[in-house]
């Protein structure tokens, strides 16, 4: 596996909206390599849930999240099949 950091200095620009004709926010990072990486809302919700539970604990150093098809059978109404849960 490869690993990139991404740094302030590498971001030119991020946009936040719901794409015309969407229902749902996408975060847009546009970078100085001319990239653009695009965020669904999901997993910008992720993101900031595993960085509030970080911070803010006083003694929870980090998280990690996993993918995992629930399926109809697990999810909750209006939620997709497949979610980030967090180890336990």
């Amino acid at each position: 596996m490869t690993q990139r950091v991404l740094a302030n200095s590498d971001i030119l620009e991020l946009e936040m909206a719901v794409p015309q004709g969407h229902r749902h926010l996408r975060a847009t990072l546009r970078l100085r390599t001319g990239e653009e990486i695009v965020l669904q809302e999901a997993t910008l919700a992720n993101l900031v849930r595993g960085y509030v539970a970080v911070k803010t604990h006083p003694l929870r150093e980090g998280i990690r999240m996993q993918g995992r098809d629930l399926g109809s059978t697990e999810k909750k109404d209006g939620f997709a099949d497949w979610q980030l849960l967090e180890d336990l």
